[in-house]
């Protein structure tokens, strides 16, 4: 080997940190707010107090979902995992709205 380091070019460095930055940015939105709802929906505690729970953890599954973004190997996987576990948080709330309809 002669030393060198072998790099991307500049455009596939860019384009990925942007990937990872709209993954961090739309999928820890959406995470956080499925987690706080689907939090709220499923405590067995008051709704008041099931709310505030779910509101206050969903800072910190934004925050890990922000870190894991730019933690991850690859961006696809962010992206492939995150909307995996969108759709089954996703189907705790719907599964919640079967069983009992109140909001």
């Amino acid at each position: 080997m002669s030393g060198r380091v072998l790099r991307a070019p500049l455009w596939r460095r860019r384009a990925d940190v942007a990937a990872r930055a709209v993954a961090a940015i739309s999928l820890g939105y959406l995470l956080a707010a499925l987690a706080a709802a689907t939090l709220a929906r499923w405590l067995p505690a008051p709704r008041l107090e099931a709310t505030m729970i779910g509101g206050l953890t969903s800072f910190a599954v934004f925050a890990a979902v922000a870190m894991w973004a730019f933690a991850a190997r690859q961006a696809w996987r962010v992206w492939a995992y995150g909307c995996l576990i969108a759709s089954g948080l996703a189907a705790l709330i719907w599964l919640s709205l079967l069983m009992e309809p109140r909001l």
